[in-house]
């Protein structure tokens, strides 16, 4: 097995991706390239018994404000040539790398390099060798980024489809190390399916207190029940069944526009995870995960069969079965909630992080940004003497959801070419610099 692990190495080096060093196969040979705050190590297949059949890398974003890790969030991709590719842009993405920020987290996303036609297994069930190559990432990586701290702090995890059923079999193998985790239309299994390589997992007592969210598309069994992803929605209900009925903190959520691609998703997820993540992080390292206070918690009925919702209550007022309850771990997650239930469009009332570092040379314009924590990137406006000149994206786009400035993949994750923070304007004669940007979060609200 092949990695990329010098602890102190000069900074120069630190700036080469790891493309380069490593021999990769399309469609995975040209990743984005990294440099401070991103690095990356690149695993090979191993043949050993247990270890990953598959090359793998590992992409991670440390904001350089962060003088201590709490945490790493894990954005995971799905099953396919496709969706472990988009795999490669996930730690680039500005919408998570704000609620990253928000609590000293890194952001980390991983692609396996799984041929078309493979069996996805070999890499989504993480007792098939993901879960020791993650694991060893996290030591490899730390030790790049000067946090080595990241190899020890606890998980936030997302996954789409086979990484739904990656980032729930690790809770069922590492609930102690997971703050929350949000399932996208794949859940682990805990019966054998006839004709199926897939083991079943064991459900630990611990996982019980782990947040979890099982979210999925309307036409993926629930109001459309047939077609290729239909099996969702009784995999969802049976899993469901085997979490709540023993009291796990487990919340479903379907989207009423999608199948199997992700939609809005990610803005209920902010919330959600919001939410989790400052009940349960520790304030210092090395202390185990706070539980989530009961307090706090809102019930719900679980969603009909066609994907109706009834508006969730404090926990203590619930009077009906709890065992088939929704948990939501808020008031304000209960509303946005019942708001994407019905039809994604979650509200935001604050203007999104007003950008910074304009500078001006010749004609290029650059500047950097933060997305807005609830609803992200839409575009940038940029501005001279108070008048609208461009727009950056011209039109923004997403056909899986609302338009963003970084476009989305099908596993959730930035477009390929990765967007830019820059536009062409007239030159100046001068030091000064008349021009100015917005950003405009996803809701339509303005920056200063």
């Amino acid at each position: 097995m092949l990695h990329f692990h010098r602890p102190l190495i000069a900074a120069a080096l630190l700036l080469v991706s790891t493309a380069t060093l490593f021999a990769q196969n399309p469609p995975y040979d040209n990743p984005p390239e990294v440099a401070p705050p991103y690095y990356r190590v690149r695993y090979e297949a191993s043949d050993k018994p247990g270890e990953l059949i598959y090359p793998v890398a590992y992409t991670v974003w440390v904001s350089p404000h962060i003088k201590t890790l709490r945490g790493v969030i894990v954005h995971q991709h799905g099953c396919g040539e496709g969706s472990c590719k988009s795999g490669q842009t996930g730690a680039f993405d500005l919408h998570w790398q704000a609620l990253a920020a928000k609590y000293d987290c890194a952001l980390l996303a991983a692609s396996y390099e799984q041929p078309e036609g493979t069996d996805c297994q070999m890499w989504c069930d993480p007792r098939n060798g993901s879960d020791a190559a993650f694991r060893k990432s996290l030591v490899d990586l730390g030790a790049q980024a000067g946090h080595p701290e990241l190899a020890t702090v606890p998980w936030a995890l997302w996954g789409h489809s086979g990484g739904g059923h990656w980032c729930g079999g690790m809770v069922m193998l590492h609930p102690e190390r997971i703050a929350a985790a949000w399932l996208r239309s794949g859940v682990p299994l805990f019966e054998a399916i006839e004709g199926r390589n897939i083991k079943p997992h064991e459900l630990p007592q611990e996982a019980l207190a782990v947040p979890l969210m099982c979210n999925l598309g309307t036409k993926e069994g629930v109001t459309v029940i047939n077609g290729r992803f239909s099996g969702a929605w009784k995999s969802n209900k049976t899993f469901f069944a085997a979490m709540r009925g023993q009291g796990a903190l487990l919340g479903v959520s379907i989207d009423p526009l999608t199948s199997h691609e992700c939609g809005n998703q990610r803005y209920l997820a902010m919330p959600w995870f919001d939410a989790c993540l400052a009940a349960r992080l520790p304030e210092k390292g090395g202390q185990p995960l706070r539980p989530y206070p009961v307090s706090q918690s809102y019930l719900a009925p679980l969603p009909t069969d066609e994907g109706k919702a009834t508006a969730a209550v404090p926990a203590n007022q619930y009077h009906g079965d709890k065992a088939t309850s929704i948990w939501l771990p808020s008031k304000q997650v209960a509303a946005d909630w019942l708001q994407y239930m019905t039809d994604t469009k979650v509200a935001d009332n604050t203007p999104p992080p007003t950008p910074t570092n304009v500078k001006l040379n010749g004609d290029r314009l650059t500047w950097d940004a933060m997305a807005d924590l609830e609803s992200g990137v839409a575009y940038f406006v940029i501005e001279r003497d108070g008048e609208e000149v461009a727009q950056v994206p011209e039109k923004p786009t997403n056909r899986f959801g609302r338009p963003l400035y970084q476009g989305l993949q099908y596993s959730d994750t930035p477009q390929v070419p990765l967007a830019k923070m820059q536009a062409t304007v007239k030159p100046v004669a001068g030091d000064a610099n008349p021009y100015q940007v917005r950003t405009v979060n996803t809701a339509g609200l303005k920056s200063e």
